[in-house]
């Protein structure tokens, strides 16, 4: 009788406590800024589509084992911001929107997992397609009450003293919060010992990949984001480049493992401006790091934990709008984000003072599809020739601002039809509050096969870890 019930005892005691004796050594923290479940649902339904398949296509990590979905408010509002939701990501305990790694008060700092990580010997990377000193990854190194305060997130780093940054650029390097001239971060990052590299042939360069590292765009380069996958050329600096790099740089010379956390951030900015081709392009591209995870994950499957989340949802997507047949092949013919398009426009009015509608009209066409290979409605194009007059011939030019971006008036109503026909919909410009998917592989990654709230997700991954949030 007693063996019996020793046996019941330990197979819950296995069922409860799976991991009980595992420890993942390296762990990986991927968030996709603004992915909600349906970013990822219209990218494998998308895919399906242009390959003419009758299935969605699965990314990498959604055939990971484990998911569950989270809850994304913040301590002051419903809808969360990148600050507090970050902030909730990375420590554990929720603050109001704008805060980044302290309390709702902005007195008191709370520490990361990735501060957790390193007080146990682990190397730390922070890498992301939008600039280093941006909300999200801010959150895992950075305490200011103010997610704008750049310049003063930036210098945290050296504090940090963690191993690998990646990102576009600093968006503050030498102003304060209060518009003051001051010292530059790269002297100051330096002579902490970090190698500041432009680019990723500065990156193959370098002898000792172990180093201190701070990865950026080259010089010339886009200093507040990565360009958009959907516009990248071979040469330009790409999430996938800077996520191969951390895995590199981390790994070598290193036997007590890592923390990696990387961020798809211009999914947000693409669903800030209601643009689902480029969106379905941001998630790719951040399924190609994911995939790089997974990659490493192969080699050593008994010390590897990943885990793929979002900060919240952007836009309020939705995947049909109307009827029950999906054309979102239509988005394939977009062949440059919203930014791109308004320039073009741009361009045209600028180097073609006396553009026709019909030279409009075939610049359109050239770039999303709508006229040539898709029959638009007769309202859509009259709305489209009035912005025409209104912008080409009265002078009046009009924009379209989102958060992140302020579109030409005419790109952005081109990329709207598109949308509408490629049976896509949008609830707004902004955040909403619905909930935020969670996928996991590795040790531990049991532990996310439920209904969570975002701050349980660093509580889970200092579990499976053994690391200490206190």
């Amino acid at each position: 009788m007693k063996k019996h019930v020793l046996f019941l005892f330990l197979l819950v005691f296995v069922h409860v406590f799976p991991s009980f004796g595992q420890e993942a050594k390296y762990i990986f923290y991927l968030i996709g800024d603004g992915m909600g479940l349906n970013q990822v649902n219209l990218t494998e339904i998308h895919q399906a589509e242009v390959q003419h398949k009758d299935n969605p296509i699965p990314l990498v990590f959604t055939q990971f084992p484990h998911v569950g979905f989270v809850s994304t408010h913040s301590l002051s509002n419903g809808v969360t911001d990148s600050g507090a939701g970050g902030t909730a990501l990375a420590v554990g305990k929720k603050t109001k929107n704008g805060v980044i790694g302290m309390d709702s008060t902005g007195t008191v700092p709370y520490k990361s997992i990735a501060y957790a990580a390193k007080q146990k010997g682990k190397k730390v990377g922070i890498i992301t397609s939008v600039s280093i000193d941006h909300a999200t990854p801010a959150s895992f190194y950075a305490h200011q009450a103010d997610r704008d305060m750049y310049y003063e997130i930036g210098k945290e780093i050296v504090t940090s003293n963690f191993d690998f940054f990646g990102g576009s650029n600093f968006l503050k390097p030498e102003t304060t919060f209060d518009h003051k001239k001051a010292p530059s971060l790269f002297p100051i990052l330096e002579k902490a010992g970090y190698k500041v590299l432009k680019g990723k042939d500065a990156y193959a360069q370098l002898p000792n990949k172990s180093d201190k590292i701070i990865l950026m765009n080259s010089d010339g380069g886009p200093i507040d984001a990565l360009k958009y996958a959907i516009d990248q050329k071979p040469s330009d600096l790409k999430l996938a480049d800077i996520t191969s790099a951390a895995i590199t740089s981390l790994h070598q010379d290193n036997t007590n493992g890592f923390f990696l956390m990387i961020e798809g951030g211009k999914i947000d900015w693409a669903c800030h401006a209601n643009d689902a081709a480029t969106t379905i392009q941001e998630v790719l591209d951040f399924n190609t790091s994911a995939q790089l995870a997974y990659d490493f994950y192969k080699k050593f499957p008994n010390e590897t934990l990943i885990v793929v989340t979002a900060d919240h949802e952007t836009g309020g997507l939705g995947v049909g709008n109307g009827s029950s047949s999906l054309k979102t092949k239509f988005l394939s013919h977009q062949k440059i984000s919203h930014a791109e398009l308004s320039n073009a426009i741009g361009n045209l009015r600028k180097n073609n003072p006396n553009a026709t509608w019909d030279d409009l009209k075939n610049l359109i066409a050239a770039q999303t599809g709508l006229f040539s290979k898709i029959t638009i409605h007769e309202t859509d194009r009259s709305a489209l020739e009035a912005a025409y007059q209104k912008s080409f011939v009265d002078h009046q030019n009009e924009t379209a601002k989102s958060l992140y971006a302020s579109d030409d008036k005419i790109a952005a109503l081109s990329i709207s039809i598109l949308n509408r026909m490629g049976s896509i919909s949008w609830a707004s410009n902004n955040h909403s509050a619905a909930y935020a998917p969670v996928y996991a592989i590795g040790v531990g990654s049991e532990q996310f096969n439920q209904k969570m709230d975002n701050t349980d997700i660093p509580k889970k991954i200092a579990t499976a870890a053994k690391l200490s949030l206190d």
